[in-house]
């Protein structure tokens, strides 16, 4: 059956939760540009879904839509699932507010594919070099329990790249995370680069020293904001004489 909807995006991700502080993220990698466009959705307080292969964004919604109303994360992937008539051609990881997690590979889905799952993650892929790709990101997840969600997704990342990858090659790659607000805690991303993770990385880096206090001292729900002194003056400075550099100091 040839899809008339969707864009194919062979990849690999994980979608996770982190059960400490109830955070859920994507990390994702692909050989096609800005793949951090089209397959991580989140929902504050309802979970985490990254749709690939040949892409369907409504499947996300949907199951986003059922978690958000009481569906465990399989149950909602079942439903969307139903509702689509290529799902043969679907890739899905989908991880709830409660730590479930679900995974579907389509049979026709490009090979290698494949996926793992636990309490807090499903990792998944599809026209990667092999099975390691996935187990690697697995054992990486849990191995670094503990840790803030968002490094332990990087992580994740870099050795999945480490163990092979995307069998055609390298372009992007993006890490989202969402806390309890409306807005992403952090959302990077590099859409077309000849050794994206490592970008990605950097960029990472340079986000958690001058960004993240930033959105911390965002609005929240309950209202009001605190944005300290030192952060007012740290984004004061040229990027390159913040914490951990970049940027330019070029106007």
């Amino acid at each position: 059956m040839s899809p008339t909807r969707s864009i194919e995006a062979n990849t690999f991700s994980i979608v996770a939760r982190c059960a400490s502080t109830g955070e859920s993220g994507v990390a994702v990698a692909s050989a096609v540009p800005a793949v951090g466009s089209i397959c991580p959705f989140l929902r504050a307080g309802v979970g985490a879904v990254s749709t690939q292969s040949w892409v369907n964004p409504y499947l996300a919604v949907r199951i986003l839509d059922a978690m958000q109303v009481g569906s465990d994360a399989q149950s909602a992937l079942d439903k969307a699932l139903a509702e689509d008539g290529e799902a043969n051609l679907r890739q899905v990881g989908v991880v709830d507010a409660s730590g479930g997690s679900a995974s579907w590979t389509g049979a026709d889905c490009t090979p290698w594919h494949g996926e793992a799952k636990g309490r807090d993650f499903a990792a998944q892929g599809n026209m990667l070099t092999g099975a390691p790709v996935i187990a690697t990101m697995a054992e990486t997840f849990q191995r670094t329990a503990g840790q803030p969600l968002e490094d332990r997704l990087m992580a994740c990342l870099e050795a999945a790249q480490a163990a092979g990858g995307d069998k055609r090659g390298r372009q992007s790659a993006a890490l989202v995370v969402f806390g309890a607000e409306v807005y992403a805690k952090l959302d990077v991303r590099v859409d077309e680069d000849p050794d994206p993770i490592p970008r990605l990385r950097r960029t990472f880096d340079v986000a958690k020293a001058q960004l993240l206090p930033f959105i911390a001292g965002m609005p929240k729900r309950d209202g009001g904001s605190a944005f300290p002194p030192e952060v007012m003056d740290l984004l004061l400075l040229s990027p390159p004489d913040r914490p951990a550099g970049g940027g330019s100091a070029k106007p």
